[in-house]
């Protein structure tokens, strides 16, 4: 249950200190231009997330209510984006920094927390306090990344020299779910509303991704020619996103309801991709490394796999590099740079230049 001990803090921009600048909250809508004949979404900017600091952007439900972490003050702290306004989101009573992961339909937020000595799962709403989610019994700590609309979430549990994939009930029992053959950590990364998980299992080959449905256990399996994989998004039709292959080349895929592996492709030029959501409309969105640098883009049956900087109505000064999350309704999250950042120097990592957060809506 819930505690009582209040935990939000809304602010605005006319009450941002010295401390909080590190976060800078809702510019709001962009001014109306005339809009390209092909354009399709709508740009809200939410957020610009300064240099320097270690910077998470997750999940986004239908009211356009997105989740992440940044360092807010002294310490990263757990944020949701809601209304037009930013509530901090504190991990447990005791804990030194929070991050939050993952949002619901409800407003259900999960995460995890640094107690000082461990790391601890959590679930908090919008305007109450943080509740732990428990690992296993032996374990020591735990993370939770996606939680449903019947408020099950999922993540792992860890105790010596093991990492367990869990799921969490809305009443916080902790159950652990199958153990891939051969693999000795695992992690659920997402979970959709029949209450299947997708993630990750450790193997003597490498990471792979997976399925647990029903009690059992699946091996994703990966394209041809490679020897590593990742789920990281599920929806209700039980079809999975994530990618193929190592770090220095991934190729973003999708497993259809039969388990069926396909290869999303790259944006022109792009010589890698990742994806990292899809919604019940088989819609996917995720992020293709390209000669101008990283490129945020959607992927769809009819269309296949476009730059989502060419389908945003009135875009001036950004560069849309990563889509991180799909809602059912089609609104996208969305993390990018200043255009000039963006294209300055392709070598270098994208945490080093103020992050601009935008949903993006689309338009009819």
């Amino acid at each position: 249950m819930m505690s009582s001990r209040h935990r939000g803090n809304a602010l605005s921009p006319a009450g941002l200190s010295s401390r909080w600048v590190g976060l800078l909250v809702l510019v709001g809508v962009f001014a109306s231009t005339p809009a390209p004949a092909d354009a399709a979404y709508a740009a809200i900017e939410l957020a610009t997330l300064t240099e320097g600091s270690s910077r998470v952007v997750r999940g986004v439900n239908d009211g356009g209510e997105a989740v992440g972490g940044a360092h807010i003050g002294h310490g990263l702290r757990g944020f949701l984006l809601s209304g037009g306004a930013l509530l901090r989101i504190d991990g447990p009573p005791g804990s030194d920094y929070s991050v939050a992961l993952g949002i619901n339909s409800q407003g259900e937020i999960v995460g995890s927390a640094n107690t000082g000595t461990r790391v601890l799962a959590f679930r908090s709403v919008r305007t109450g306090a943080s509740a732990p989610l428990a690992p296993l019994p032996g374990d020591t700590s735990s993370q939770a990344f996606a939680v449903n609309d019947q408020g099950t979430a999922a993540g792992y549990s860890s105790g010596p020299g093991e990492v367990r994939a869990v799921v969490w009930s809305r009443s916080a029992v902790v159950q652990s779910l199958s153990r891939l053959p051969g693999s000795d950590s695992s992690r659920g990364l997402a979970i959709n509303n029949r209450r299947d998980v997708a993630g990750v299992a450790d193997t003597p080959t490498g990471r792979r991704a997976v399925l647990w449905r029903g009690g059992a256990v699946q091996d994703l399996g990966a394209l041809a020619g490679h020897a590593v994989s990742e789920a990281l998004a599920i929806n209700d039709l039980g079809e999975i996103v994530g990618s193929s292959g190592d770090d220095a080349r991934r190729q973003a895929v999708l497993w259809g309801q039969r388990g069926a592996i396909q290869d999303l492709g790259t944006l022109p030029g792009g010589h890698s991709s990742r994806a990292l959501g899809i919604n019940n409309r088989s819609e996917v969105v995720g992020t293709s490394e390209t000669g101008a640098g990283s490129q945020a883009f959607l992927w769809t049956q009819r269309s296949g796999i476009q730059d989502l900087n060419d389908l945003v109505t009135a875009r001036s000064g950004f560069v849309l590099t990563h889509a991180v999350a799909i809602s059912p309704r089609g609104i996208i999250l969305a993390i990018g740079r200043d255009d000039d950042a963006a294209h300055a120097d392709h070598g270098h990592d994208h945490h080093e230049f103020p992050l601009r957060v935008f949903l993006l809506v689309p338009q009819p």
